[in-house]
């Protein structure tokens, strides 16, 4: 009897232990899994993203970059100083809508009647337009070479703006310079 009680002492104690060991191992289980969720981050993870987020641990698909979403057709309203000509807006004489396209590397394009203006854009949504050579009617009837020149930025998927220079020179009057701040929307 006395080996009868020894034996059922040791088997109770194994189960103890068992038992013991089985919630351990399940505690550290979910401790692990609950300290990893609770450390996650969610954003976007891509630093050529407009929205980069420098805190993010996991990427949830969320990133916009700048270069994709200044494609595509833009409207625009100019506000363009005055040209010396009575009767002549630049503001009259710009197109209502624009259409940007990718050139690679960060380079957009814009065709005006046939003339491309191009410009790079970075992650930021920044756009520098070197100074460039176009022809447009500016109102004489004729196309005339203009200087083109200026930046802007892409704020988000719907807005952005440009502020463009363009300088000519118009017979009589000599060379003209005129500044235009165009808003971009859609």
């Amino acid at each position: 009897m006395a080996t009868f009680l020894f034996n059922n002492l040791k088997l109770n104690k194994m189960n103890n232990y068992s038992k013991i060991f089985t919630a351990l191992i399940f505690s550290f289980v979910f401790f692990i899994s609950s300290c990893t969720k609770e450390g996650v981050i969610e954003g976007c993870t891509d630093s050529s993203a407009m929205n980069y987020n420098a805190n993010a641990t996991s990427n949830n698909g969320s990133c916009i970059y700048a270069y994709h979403i200044a494609q595509g057709i833009w409207n625009i309203t100019p506000d363009c100083d005055d040209l010396p000509i009575p009767g002549v807006s630049l503001d009259d004489i710009l197109p209502e809508s624009i259409e940007v396209q990718g050139a690679g590397n960060n380079t957009l394009f814009i065709d005006i009647d046939g003339t491309q203006v191009t410009g790079d854009i970075d992650n930021d949504g920044n756009i520098i337009a070197n100074e460039q050579t176009v022809q447009i009617d500016i109102g004489l009837g004729v196309p005339t070479d203009v200087q083109v020149s200026g930046d802007g930025k892409i704020e988000s998927e719907n807005a952005g703006y440009m502020d463009l220079t363009y300088s000519f020179e118009i017979p009589i009057l000599g060379p003209q310079s005129i500044s235009c701040h165009i808003i971009l929307s859609r």
